[in-house]
C-alpha cells in the first residue's frame, strides 16, 4: 500500500479509472474511481462498517454535514442522498479525490448540494451538524490526532461525529484520547475489526 493518497495534493500513482459498486441504506451506487486515491480498489472496510453502523441522516436531516477525508466520495454521496435537505462538505487534501467526488456527486444529481473543497476552503465560520470520517490511520498518531482536534470542534453544540477506526490500529486508543480530549465518546459498533465511535459535545 502506498500512502501517495494520504499525504499528496497531487498524486503521483497513474490515474488508472475504474469503478466501485455498493450498496448503502437500500441504494445501490456506482462511483468512479482511479489510482492515487484512498481504496481505489474496492469500497474500504471500515468505510463499509460505518455505513452500515453509523445513524445514517435522514429525510428530515437540515443543516451540514462534513466528510472528512472524502476520498473519491462515497460518504458524501450517501449521506446527501439520504439527506436531500441537507448540504454536504466533502473535503480531502488530495486534488484528484476531490476531482472525483465532484464527478460522482455529479452523476447522481447531488452537484448542488455536496460541496468539494480543500481542507483550508471551507469558511471559518462553518459548524457541522455532523461529521463523518474514516480517517487516515496510517498517517500517524500525532497527525490524527492534530486532524481530529482541527475539525470536530466545528461540531455544532448539538452536533454529532460518527468516526471508524480500525481496532488493530488504535480504535481503543483513540476511544481514549478523545475521552480524555473532554468529548462524549460512546462505541455504538464493532465489526469486521472496526470501532463505530460516536462523537458528541465536550463534556467539561
Amino acid at each position: 500500500m502506498t500512502a501517495d493518497h494520504y499525504f499528496s495534493a497531487e498524486p503521483a500513482a497513474p490515474e488508472k479509472r475504474s469503478r466501485i459498486q455498493f450498496t448503502a441504506a437500500g441504494r445501490a451506487y456506482d462511483l468512479a474511481v482511479a489510482g492515487g486515491v484512498f481504496s481505489a480498489g474496492r469500497l474500504d472496510p471500515g468505510t463499509a462498517v460505518l455505513l452500515r453502523k453509523g445513524d445514517l441522516p435522514t429525510a428530515a436531516t437540515t443543516g451540514t454535514l462534513l466528510d472528512l477525508g472524502c476520498g473519491y466520495g462515497p460518504i458524501a454521496c450517501v449521506l446527501a442522498s439520504e439527506a436531500p435537505a441537507a448540504t454536504v462538505h466533502a473535503i480531502d487534501v488530495n486534488a484528484r479525490a476531490r476531482a472525483l467526488t465532484a464527478e460522482n456527486a455529479a452523476a447522481l444529481g447531488l452537484a448542488d448540494r455536496v460541496l468539494v473543497a480543500a481542507p483550508d476552503e471551507v469558511p471559518a465560520d462553518v459548524t457541522f451538524a455532523q461529521i463523518w470520517s474514516n480517517p487516515p490511520t496510517h498517517v500517524g498518531k500525532a497527525e490524527l490526532h492534530a486532524l481530529l482536534e482541527r475539525w470536530l470542534p466545528r461540531l455544532a453544540p448539538d452536533g454529532v461525529g460518527w468516526l471508524v477506526i480500525n481496532r488493530n490500529l488504535g480504535g481503543d486508543s483513540l476511544h481514549t484520547w478523545l475521552t480524555s480530549m473532554g468529548w462524549d465518546v460512546a462505541r455504538t459498533a464493532s465489526q469486521r475489526g472496526f470501532r463505530v465511535l460516536r462523537v458528541t459535545g465536550k463534556t467539561n
